[in-house]
Order: C-alpha cells, then structure tokens, then sequence
C-alpha cells in the first residue's frame, strides 16, 4: 500500500490530498514499487519551484512539476514538488479542473521517481500513454 506524505507549503485547497490518493493509489496499483511505499508531495509556490529548477536543473524559471527519485532510502520513492500557481494557471488554460491538472502533475511526478522518462519519442510515447492510462481510471480523465 502507497504511503502519500502531502505538504502544502503554498496554501493550496484542502482537497488536494483526496486527488492525491486516488490518482497515485491507483497508479501504484498497476506498478511494480519494489518494495518502496512512500511519496513525498509538496505543493509549492512559483518562487520556491524557481528556486529549485534553477539549482538542481540550472533553469531559472518555475515550472510545474519537478521529480526527485530517492534511490538511498529503503522504503522511499522520491520526493515530488508541484507548482501550486502553474498548476492553476495550466488548469485555466488547458480548459480543465485544478483536480484534473494536480493529478495529471502528481502522476507524472510520480513516473519519473519510478524510473519513466520523456528524453527521446519512445520514451515519451511510453511515459504519456501510461500517464492517459491510468487516468482514464480514474475520475481525472479528459
């Protein structure tokens, strides 16, 4: 069973931890954890998301999602930082809920701490297919 530690460090809405268990939930269903339970997903501001890209990716901008895998630690998936305001402002824009847009991030997040990756088309057709897999079972779909 998934264990979803949720910090909300941008005062986001108090519904976002039900996004996050159903979505990650099920997707760590259809996926092998080796026996890594724990994820850690921290809603934060595009300040501190700058932040971090900009130190650990040598980008200087927000973005919406970035994923650490933690690869040291028996137990831990890795951690998942969500841009709380580029999450609202792609909901807007892509025409779609905040819920839809918070679960497609956190799946997405949650990918790349399994390992998943979008650095070439077959990777990124893989990734992407997935990601609309798992979501088409669940409420968050498009």
């Amino acid at each position: 069973m998934l264990k979803i530690n949720f910090f909300d460090e941008a005062n986001g809405p108090k519904e976002c931890l039900k996004v996050l268990k159903t979505v990650l939930k099920r997707a760590a269903k259809d996926q092998k954890l080796r026996g890594k339970n724990v994820i850690s997903v921290i809603l934060v501001t595009n300040e501190k998301i700058r932040e971090l890209n900009n130190t650990y990716r040598k980008m200087d901008r927000p973005t919406d999602v970035l994923s650490f895998p933690d690869n040291e630690t028996k137990g831990e998936l890795g951690d998942i930082f969500i841009s709380y305001e580029k999450a609202l402002w792609q909901a807007e824009e892509y025409g779609h809920s905040f819920d839809r847009e918070l679960a497609f991030l956190s799946l997405h997040g949650f990918l790349h701490c399994l390992g998943y990756d979008h650095q070439n088309e077959k990777e990124e057709k893989e990734m992407l297919d997935l990601q609309r897999k798992i979501l088409e079972n669940t409420k968050y779909k498009r």
